[in-house]
């Protein structure tokens, strides 16, 4: 089924999205494109500024369309963008199956269908022409002095930035000496106030990835039982001091700046040349979705890497405003995939950003017949401390696990056994369902420091998920 540019120009709210779709219509921000077989839908995947693409799908029949981007306009620059793809027929859209994500969005659209307004059904607002947006904007000559007058500027912003976060870091040393000098007892039972008085000093001192960190600390105090508790504000307090201490010591390393004040862009990580970059077949271990003190929401994508002799994982971390409402995600717990992901440089590198996903593979059932997840060879111990002895400041690290068990104590709690006996840990939460009791082939689970987290579980007889 045809559409042209004018019909895309019609469904526009305005020129800066046509602009902005424009600025899409490439080849190399695209991956996954395809077309129904009857030539009614067309759906891709388009990199953001996120960690995940945005998976955008359109109904040819009628112009319906869905995006999974947080934009407030309708249709987005994505819809567009991939609209103007298939019109200019600058990708091949290759006949194939509806994936899965398009059927869900489908069958759900089909029960209140009605055809999406363009903009053209409202009073215009604004001339809108598709030629002046695909017109490039000419570059301007840029002045030597007025170029150097704004490295100057950068470099006189990146002084004051990292003084800035010297001087909450050592309001924060200084905090943190004050609350174990008043008494764990104390600051326990009034974390949260404390907490939200230091993090405002942080955020005031360009340290926000930290102030964010400082804002969850009572929530996870309060997860623990509480005879635990002393301890865990010991070890969350200590975390902090040597975090503060390794960025005055290097406070031009990257990794250390991703954990207090910001992380590189999508471009920066992809432009790097130290970026490593791993094309795999990767299986979604658990998504994490939480909404924080400052309004945003964090979402958490747990990968494992299939193909690898030992275990290595992934995380892929998005932020959105809550106020957007739940937005919809790309990945479904226990499904695969074939992608591309480029990993943050690091020592240990973990977070990640999908860079190109084969969907091709998709449709391929997994064989639970045997285990597919890469075996353990380390020691228990060994896989636990390793990460935390070489940035002791981190909150959690994934591990894999052997073969093991979970069953309760006396007073109710949840610990998980290996079936050599060489390890007992505790595990958070209370282990409900199929988890409890059965024996577990692989178990893939964040470690605290203290307690685990279980992400998922094989056993003889499937995959056993505990989150999304």
């Amino acid at each position: 089924m045809a559409i042209d540019l004018k019909a895309i120009e019609q469904l526009a709210t305005d020129q800066s999205s046509l602009k902005a779709a424009a600025g899409l219509a490439k080849p190399g921000k695209w991956s996954g494109v395809g077309m129904s077989r009857d030539g009614a839908l067309v759906w891709g995947e388009c990199s953001g500024s996120g960690a995940n693409p945005y998976r955008v799908m359109a109904d040819l029949r009628n112009l319906g369309n869905k995006c999974t981007c947080p934009s407030r306009k309708f249709p987005c620059k994505h819809v567009l963008g991939l609209l103007w793809l298939h019109a200019e027929a600058i990708v091949p859209f290759a006949p194939a199956d509806t994936p899965e994500w398009v059927s869900d969005w489908l069958g759900r659209r089909r029960t209140s269908a009605s055809a999406p307004k363009t903009a053209s059904s409202d009073a215009p607002v604004e001339a809108k022409d598709v030629r002046a947006a695909q017109v490039a904007e000419p570059e301007v000559p840029e002045d030597p002095k007025a170029a150097a007058r704004r490295e100057a500027a950068a470099a006189k912003r990146s002084e004051d930035t990292e003084r800035a976060i010297l001087d909450a870091l050592d309001a924060l040393e200084q905090w943190v000496g004050d609350q174990l000098r008043l008494g764990l007892a104390a600051f326990i039972d009034d974390a949260t106030a404390r907490c939200r008085r230091i993090a405002a000093r942080l955020v005031d001192g360009k340290a926000a990835v930290l102030a964010g960190r400082i804002d969850e600390l009572p929530g996870r105090l309060l997860a623990l039982p509480t005879g635990d508790r002393p301890r865990g504000a010991v070890v969350e307090l200590g975390k902090l001091v040597l975090l503060a201490r390794a960025f005055r010591a290097a406070p031009r390393d990257a990794e250390i700046r991703r954990a207090v004040a910001t992380s590189e862009s999508r471009e920066t990580v992809l432009a790097n040349p130290d970026t490593s970059r791993v094309n795999a077949c990767w299986e979604v271990l658990a998504e994490q979705a939480q909404t924080r003190r400052d309004g945003l929401v964090s979402q958490t994508t747990w990968l494992l890497n299939l193909g690898e002799a030992g275990p290595r994982f992934a995380t892929l971390l998005d932020y959105f405003p809550a106020s957007a409402g739940r937005r919809g995600s790309v990945f479904t717990p226990g499904e695969r995939f074939r992608g591309e992901l480029a990993f943050y440089p690091s020592q240990q590198p973990l977070r990640a950003l999908l860079v190109e996903r084969d969907t091709a593979e998709e449709a391929a059932a997994p064989d639970w017949s045997t285990p597919a997840w890469p075996t353990t060879e380390a020691a228990v111990v060994d896989a636990l401390n390793r990460p935390l002895i070489a940035e002791p400041w981190t909150l959690e690290v994934p591990v894999l696990l052997p073969a093991g068990r979970i069953a309760l104590d006396d007073t109710g709690q949840a610990w998980w056994r290996a079936a050599d006996g060489a390890a007992i840990l505790p595990v958070a939460g209370d282990a409900e369902g199929l988890l409890r009791g059965t024996d577990l082939m692989q178990t893939a689970a964040l470690w605290s420091g203290n307690r685990l987290a279980i992400l998922a579980a094989q056993t003889r007889w499937g995959r056993i998920g505990c989150h999304g």
